[in-house]
């Protein structure tokens, strides 16, 4: 009697593993066939890309946009790539591009620059285009800047702790200042993640603002680009084109045309962020040249 009950029991727990294993199986297969597979792809997060020399560089758009306006300020004042260089590593070693609201004791922007040292009023400095212009005129008023390595003609205008440190960013600087100059054309490219992109897509393009502060930047309205002598800076019809890429979302772009080639916003999935040859949208739409 004894053995009876414990084959009894033996059985009763193959039976139950049985029918919980069936279960399993059964919810398995319902999940296979009616749940739709969650995808292992991340979505498309919102970046820019350069093409250097020497290769790809990502930055974030936030990024992107404050490099485009320093560089785009030194054509309004027709200096020589070299500037945007030494701009590009100051601001590299000041904030990664970051117009920061605060900074060492008073300083602020993009070049940490200080009210209390004469650079300008707080909401002046924190102005990407006048900041940058007050780099550059301190930057020529710095005897032979030209000829100095990078870090001393930086640590000439900013007077930082540790002037050496602007070292480590001279190579970089000088590549993404080919970018941004335009003398590589097309070297910029920006794509957006699903959430952006159906925002930057659907709402309402301001075109004549990006014309506006394109011409406050640059010193040349884009109507009035073709008409304008060669700067020494670069390539200013691909400086301003780059320029509106990577401020395409702040002002609602979604293409922008320049010698005849045209940057779609995109989620830049295979390969939409590519700037291509054909004719540019109808709405949301800047047409350089």
């Amino acid at each position: 009697m004894p053995k009876r009950r414990r084959f009894s029991a033996f059985v009763k727990i193959l039976f139950a593993l049985f029918v919980v294993c069936g279960a399993l199986v059964a919810g398995g297969y319902y999940v296979l066939t009616r749940v739709d597979p969650i995808s292992t792809e991340p979505d498309p997060e919102t970046l820019c890309r350069l093409d250097l020399s020497d290769g790809e560089y990502s930055m974030k758009v936030e990024q992107a946009v404050s490099a485009t306006t320093v560089g785009g300020v030194a054509f309004s004042m027709d200096l020589p790539p070299e500037a945007v260089t030494v701009a590009y590593a100051t601001v590299w070693q000041e904030t990664a591009f970051y117009n920061l609201e605060y900074g060492d004791r008073d300083s602020l922007g993009l070049f940490q620059q200080r009210p209390s040292q004469e650079w300008g009023d707080p909401e002046d400095i924190l102005d990407p285009v006048y900041s940058s212009q007050a780099f550059y005129d301190a930057l020529v008023e710095v005897e032979g800047w030209e000829t100095r390595p990078v870090f001393e003609a930086a640590q000439a205008v900013q007077r930082s702790a540790d002037g050496f440190a602007y070292d480590q960013h001279e190579n970089l600087s000088q590549r993404m200042g080919e970018v941004f100059t335009g003398t590589r054309g097309p070297g910029l490219t920006c794509w957006y993640d699903p959430e952006t992109l159906a925002s930057l897509t659907g709402g309402e393009a301001d075109v004549a603002g990006a014309e506006q502060e394109l011409e406050r930047v640059f010193g040349v309205a884009p109507a009035a680009l073709t008409d304008t002598p060669e700067s020494a800076t670069g390539d200013r019809g691909w400086a301003m084109a780059l320029w509106a890429v990577a401020h395409a979302e702040e002002y609602g772009l979604t293409s922008v045309t320049y010698n005849d080639r045209v940057w779609r916003a995109s989620d830049g999935t295979d390969g939409a962020a590519e700037w291509q040859s054909g004719v540019s949208d109808t709405r949301g739409e800047l047409v350089l040249g």
